[in-house]
């Protein structure tokens, strides 16, 4: 089954391959995920999505084993105060639920923001946009195919 990540890099003729693996609803952090599709956890990445004070939202790319600095987050952004997008809002401006928010093929385009060190990878997986799916995909092709910036914000 395509999901529309897919379909996003299908049209963008953006080579990626998937890989599945059991997901439980008790644990839907990326580093489960990994551990669960046995890949690295340092490439699998995880989709943050973060809401400034100006209400807009920006979208963060990061390895499954990092956390997000907010400081860091604030000042590549601009905002003043800026936190985690509630949980109970994620489907209605991504499209997306917990455990399966991919950043390729949002309702809409938001600022996004890939960890610089992505660069050094072969590839890095992301989710293709349903639990239980990554994607498997080049750093700049991701990118690429979400107008991203490579930042420092762990």
């Amino acid at each position: 089954m395509k999901t529309n990540a897919m379909r996003l890099l299908d049209s963008l003729k953006i080579d990626y391959r998937t890989h599945e693996y059991q997901w439980d609803e008790d644990h839907l952090d990326a580093i489960h995920a990994a551990e669960s599709a046995n890949l690295d956890p340092s490439r699998v990445y995880k989709t943050i999505v973060l809401e400034g004070s100006s209400k807009q939202l920006y979208v963060f790319v990061l390895p499954s084993n990092e956390e997000i600095s907010f400081k860091k987050a604030r000042q590549i952004t601009g905002e003043k105060s800026i936190d985690l997008l509630k949980l109970s809002e994620i489907r209605k401006h991504t499209g997306y639920i917990r455990g399966g928010c991919s950043p390729l093929a949002m309702i809409k385009r938001y600022p996004a923001y890939i960890y610089e060190l992505a660069q050094l990878e072969e590839t890095i997986y992301v989710s293709a946009g349903m639990r239980g799916v990554q994607i498997e995909i080049e750093a700049e092709d991701l990118k690429s195919a979400i107008d991203g910036e490579w930042a420092d914000f762990t």
